[in-house]
């Protein structure tokens, strides 16, 4: 079995306690560091560290931990981020899940259930609320990547995630990828795992919007428009993400602070989108921000 956790300028504590928790020698644990400056972490002898200074992505940094842990003779890898609130329990959980489903089914990858840190509500989808399969499993169209397990048969015959997407949507896109070419996805009803997306939530409008960092922006609004694209993304995530443009860019630039920025980020996305620019932001989409 594998661990991939990806960093970017961690906690490091909290980190080591996950480390920790996977320290036994049947476990494969792979950290792959996007932080400028190495992490100092007290890894064990089954841990390994990559570092990449430059930040290569999510995407880039989860496909080399999984290659490692692949390499490494594993056979199923959990992608974890570096906030993940995840024990051995779930894994164990979600792993004879996996193998159950895995008698009769191609299952790409599972997930635990999410328990939102700010509502403190586990999330369950509005429109598409995911088919039962029985009291402890329910097919998905797509799940996180924090808690997502996987094997190696179907990482292989998937194939990478997308490193052009860089950041947002890059385990959404796996999913619905791994969907087109006859894979399933599932999310267990037994294991549930804390998790807290963005930095903030704020109620608008009777609304609850997500607020993160300006630069996050950028690659949601571009990664929108690539994705709204494509033959394999569901219709619903099509209709819900663009039609939610005009709102999302009202809100950010006028009731968040640092508004001009936010604009700014949203209105690039939304240009390099249209022009199917993929990899990190350029340096030229980067200065606006500093007009």
């Amino acid at each position: 079995m594998g661990i991939v956790i990806v960093l970017y300028n961690p906690d490091v504590e909290h980190v080591n306690t996950i480390i920790n928790q996977f320290s036994s020698p049947e476990w494969v644990v792979a950290v792959v560091d996007n932080s400028a400056s190495s992490t100092e972490l007290k890894l064990p002898e089954n841990g390994h560290y990559i570092h990449c200074k430059s930040n290569i992505g999510i995407a880039a940094a989860q496909n080399a931990g999984l290659k490692y842990v692949f390499g490494s003779k594993a056979d199923y890898a959990f992608l974890l981020d570096q906030d993940s609130m995840f024990d051995q329990n779930t894994a164990e959980t979600l792993y004879r899940q996996f193998r159950q489903l895995e008698n009769d089914t191609r299952i790409a990858a599972i997930g635990p259930s999410v328990l939102c840190q700010f509502s403190e509500r586990v999330q369950r989808g509005k429109l598409q609320r995911g088919h039962a399969i029985n009291d402890e499993t329910i097919e998905v169209m797509q799940i996180i990547a924090s808690g997502m397990l996987l094997s190696k048969d179907a990482f292989a015959a998937v194939g990478d995630k997308e490193t052009g997407l860089f950041i947002d949507g890059v385990d959404h896109e796996w999913c619905w990828r791994a969907r087109k070419e006859g894979w399933k996805v599932f999310q267990s009803l037994i294991a549930c795992m804390p998790h807290k997306q963005g930095d903030a939530r704020v109620k608008l409008f009777g609304l609850t919007f997500k607020k993160g960092a300006p630069m996050r922006l950028y690659y949601q609004f571009r990664n929108i428009c690539i994705l709204a694209r494509r033959s394999y993304v569901p219709l619903y995530w099509k209709c819900r993400h663009v039609c939610a443009i005009p709102l999302r860019y009202v809100v950010n630039r006028f009731c968040f602070d640092e508004g001009a920025v936010r604009g700014a980020m949203m209105i690039q996305g939304l240009k390099d989108g249209f022009k199917h620019r993929l990899g990190e932001m350029s340096s030229d989409s980067a200065n606006v921000k500093n007009k």
